[in-house]
């Protein structure tokens, strides 16, 4: 055997003892686990039946000193023995069982027997806490009781040492309330005689009925005085003042029937009434939710009342203000229909022009009869001032909106006034700059006047005669003589420029042709451009007579024309 094989065995050798070894140490925990639990099992299925039942199930046997206690004892020990003698073997042989397996290692029906082993003792285990718990509620009950009512004597104590000294806060409640103490009291004395006759069920009973009138008492403690003060002195003493406020402002004229106040107080005091009752039984549910309802009532009721007040004050500054604007108003469109014959008479107005006028004449006249109805209202004292406020609100916006449409009816006629001026000026402004367009054709005698000049002229003057005529008519079309006066100023303008235009030209082509003769006999060709924009000159045709000479001088001296400007400004 070579060394590789020998060292190929032995690699084979170990790995195997190391199999054998790990599944030796897994079956090994396996089954100290599963003997473990076998163990616990057993333990608990001690604890089952262990001292503690036994140990209440004899002390509540001393306690059964009545028959209803006494069966209950009975049933107790007879559910006991079921568990103890019927329950518990069966689980004692399962574990028996357990063992067995485990003897022979078959660990695979110890697991599922171990479960079944669970279950039973579950089953076992809260069957027997039930009867503990059940057990114990009379065993423990006497203690348990006691330190409950110890305490709430305590309780009880305190209540009523504050209840004696602060007795007079509670009024004629105090008699319901000394009542209310006396039964407590007798609930205690009754707590005794339960617990000597072991007749735990009243016992219970008597302990939480002790615990919710302690309760109870502890609001009613609480709550009753300022119960009392508050129906008894602070919301009497405010109903009074209310209603003194309420017959004050009434006889100054306020109309208040929108508060329902008298009702309102009606009810409130057949509500405390009934309040009072309840509270002289102790009963405070909704008590004092409702009095402060009624507290924030009369508090509101106050504002209200200042509130009227304060409107009527605006309102009746109000009421100067709009009186003034609406006399102002009236005035105002009083006088321009009277000067509206005279409109008519000199401008041209549209149909609805005269709509916007008659529209807003018969809406002043349903506001002033609107505010005539307001002002006999306020005198009859049949509305409050709130309501009469809002209504002067409507009718000031109304006013407001009439005031905005004559202002732009005023603005629109008005400046007819403005338009017809305004012509009359730009008509002298026109001439003006007519006869400066003719003075400037006499000042420079030009061999030959172009037929534009005088077809613009013609246009011009035609133009002005358009504006005499509107200007002489009755009425005046405004919209008319305003396109007429703007015609007939960019026809003028045109011709104005036109003509300074035309005369800048010939004066340049005749500076051209003058300055051009010293080059005449240089060249054939100068002379013939030069005679040539002379003949262009003479029939009128400035603009190309200045091109001929411009570009022939171009020949011999460039760039001329900078030199042409030059000395015409310099003229």
């Amino acid at each position: 055997m070579d060394d590789f094989t020998l060292q190929m065995v032995t690699y084979f050798l170990i790995a195997i003892t190391f199999i054998v070894a790990t599944l030796n140490i897994i079956q090994y925990i396996r089954s100290s686990k599963i003997k473990k639990s076998i163990d616990e099992f057993e333990l608990e299925k001690n604890k089952v039946i262990s001292a503690p039942i036994m140990t209440e199930l004899s002390k509540v046997e001393t306690l059964a000193k009545n028959e209803v206690v006494e069966n209950r004892v009975k049933g107790w020990q007879e559910r006991f023995a079921n568990v103890k003698n019927n329950e518990i073997p069966s689980i004692n042989d399962l574990l028996l069982e357990a063992d067995y397996l485990f003897e022979r290692k078959k660990y695979g029906d110890i697991v599922k027997l171990l479960a079944q082993i669970e279950i039973k003792l579950y089953e076992a285990r809260s069957k027997t806490n039930h009867i503990l718990e059940e057990v114990q509620e009379i065993t423990l009950s006497e203690e348990k009781n006691r330190n409950i009512l110890t305490n709430l004597k305590s309780s009880y104590r305190s209540l009523l040492q504050t209840f004696m000294n602060s007795k007079d806060d509670y009024g004629e409640i105090a008699n319901s309330i000394e009542l209310q103490f006396e039964n407590i009291e007798r609930r205690f004395q009754a707590f005794e005689k339960a617990m000597e006759a072991s007749d735990y069920d009243e016992v219970d009973h008597i302990v939480k009925a002790v615990e919710e009138m302690i309760k109870h008492m502890e609001v009613v403690i609480e709550e009753v005085p300022s119960i009392v003060l508050s129906a008894t002195i602070i919301l009497p003493k405010r109903i009074t003042e209310v209603l003194k406020a309420y017959e004050q402002m009434q006889s100054e004229g306020y109309q208040l029937d929108f508060l329902n106040v008298e009702y309102n107080v009606e009810e409130i005091e057949k509500k405390i009434n009934d309040i009072t009752d309840r509270v002289k039984v102790l009963n405070l549910e909704e008590v004092v939710f409702e009095l402060k309802t009624f507290m924030e009532y009369f508090d509101n009721l106050f504002n209200d009342f200042e509130r009227e007040k304060l409107t009527k004050k605006v309102f009746e500054e109000s009421v100067v203000v709009f009186k003034t604007k609406m006399v102002k108003l009236n005035r105002v469109v009083n006088e321009f229909y009277d000067q509206l014959g005279l409109l008519k008479r000199n401008y041209s107005l549209s149909e609805k022009e005269l709509d916007l006028l008659d529209s807003l004449s018969n809406d002043l006249g349903e506001l002033n009869v609107d505010f005539k109805a307001l002002s006999d209202t306020v005198r009859t004292k049949a509305f409050p001032y709130s309501k009469l406020s809002r209504e002067l609100d409507v009718l000031a916006l109304k006013l407001s909106k009439i005031e905005e449409r004559l202002e732009g009816i005023i603005s629109s006629l008005g400046s007819m006034k403005d338009d017809e001026a305004r012509a009359k000026e730009q008509f002298d402004d026109i001439n003006a700059f007519l006869t400066k367009s003719k003075a400037k054709i006499r000042e420079y005698k030009l061999p030959v006047i172009p037929n534009t000049y005088f077809i613009q002229l013609k246009e011009a003057q035609n133009s002005i005669k358009e504006i005499t005529i509107e200007l002489e008519k009755k009425p005046i079309n405004i919209e008319i003589l305003n396109i007429r006066v703007d015609t007939a100023r960019d026809l003028v303008l045109k011709l104005y420029n036109s003509t300074n235009e035309m005369i800048k030209t010939s004066m340049l082509a005749e500076m051209a042709i003058i300055y051009g003769n010293r080059y005449k006999s240089s060249k054939v060709k100068i002379e013939d451009g030069l005679n040539r924009a002379e003949i262009l000159f003479i029939k009128g045709d400035y603009k190309h007579s200045l091109e001929v000479a411009i570009n022939t001088i171009d020949i011999v001296e460039p760039g001329f024309y900078r030199h042409l400007l030059t000395l015409y400004e310099g003229e």
